[in-house]
């Protein structure tokens, strides 16, 4: 597998693009078929200006054939992908250099330097500057590793060369599938903190990935797709946030949960994994709930709104959703 990246201009033809616009990239009823097989079926997405916007859905589920989509690497059946305000259709060399983008495993020259491979890339794109790499490996942290043969390199540092490639013409939007795929711990970790570094650069980033637990911590919003078709996109906050449902530490809380469980609004709690007590509360309200457990002797340690797992959730949407997908 290597990585696939579009023939980007040079950083000059930028200067068309409206930076106010809010939405950076959507796509509207965004097909593929082969045949008669659908793909992607009428892709609806919306990414925010200084998002992390997690790409999800169970393998096969169309996540990589929407992404080659949006870069244009392939054409799609019927559908737009507009990218700042523009639509990629009309005005690619308008917008492709505003958008970078690492597809698989990025394709490298081992027997070069991380440096040299930044600058044999900037060549063909028509010249970056010792600046613009200097500022690109500091950004993916591999400024004091520069110098050294890739082959050297740990999988997740090759990784991180791949989206500094992706970063060298200073993309506007960034798109990753699968930036994590293969790495340790200590690789996803130093992902992680790649992803905010680029938010806070002032970037967005649209991340395709398996690893949910990864994409709860450093998401701000999620799609979820199955079968071609979109099945949910939301907020992390919002995907995540039981409706209604309080998180509560308390002393004895067996003894509690025995108590609650008796009450109209309290029939369905249970203790979860943690050994918290996940209940509704009376009239919806947490002020009552606490009021409830403290005049029943149970004075709760905390209290707050409950989070779902956003494996658990993952889940049930994508086993509930069959598709009308052929």
């Amino acid at each position: 597998m290597t990585q696939e990246m579009t023939t980007l201009p040079q950083a000059q033809k930028k200067s068309s693009i409206d930076r106010s616009t809010e939405v950076v990239l959507s796509t509207h009823n965004l097909t593929k078929r082969y045949g008669s097989r659908t793909v992607v079926n009428n892709l609806n997405l919306e990414i925010h200006k200084g998002d992390i916007f997690g790409f999800l859905g169970p393998n096969g589920a169309g996540k990589t054939t929407s992404i080659r989509m949006i870069l244009g690497l392939i054409t799609q059946t019927s559908g737009d992908v507009t990218i700042l305000g523009k639509n990629l259709a009309t005005h690619r060399s308008q917008v492709l250099p505003h958008v970078g983008a690492l597809i698989e495993t990025p394709a490298l020259y081992l027997y070069m330097s991380g440096r040299d491979n930044l600058r044999v890339v900037g060549d063909s794109l028509g010249g970056v500057s010792a600046k613009r790499i200097d500022t690109v490996l500091e950004l993916v942290g591999l400024a004091g590793r520069q110098k050294d043969k890739v082959r050297t390199y740990s999988l997740g540092m090759k990784q991180r060369l791949g989206i500094a490639i992706a970063l060298l013409h200073d993309p506007r939007v960034v798109i990753l599938d699968e930036p994590a795929n293969g790495l340790d711990p200590a690789g996803i970790v130093e992902m992680r903190d790649l992803m905010h570094n680029l938010t806070n650069a002032g970037k967005s980033v649209l991340i395709s990935s398996h690893l949910l637990s990864e994409i709860q911590q450093i998401c701000t919003r999620v799609a979820i797709i199955s079968h071609g078709s979109l099945i949910k996109e939301t907020s992390i906050k919002d995907l995540t946030t039981s409706d209604g449902e309080y998180s509560v530490q308390v002393d004895n809380p067996q003894e509690a949960l025995a108590l609650v469980k008796q009450q109209s609004w309290g029939n369905a709690a249970y203790i979860n994994e943690a050994g918290l007590l996940i209940t509704q509360a009376p009239e919806e309200r947490g002020r009552d709930l606490n009021l409830f457990l403290v005049n029943a002797g149970f004075v709760p340690e905390t209290l707050t709104p409950a989070k779902r797992d956003l494996e658990q959730i993952f889940l049930e949407l994508t086993d509930s959703f069959s598709g009308d997908v052929k």
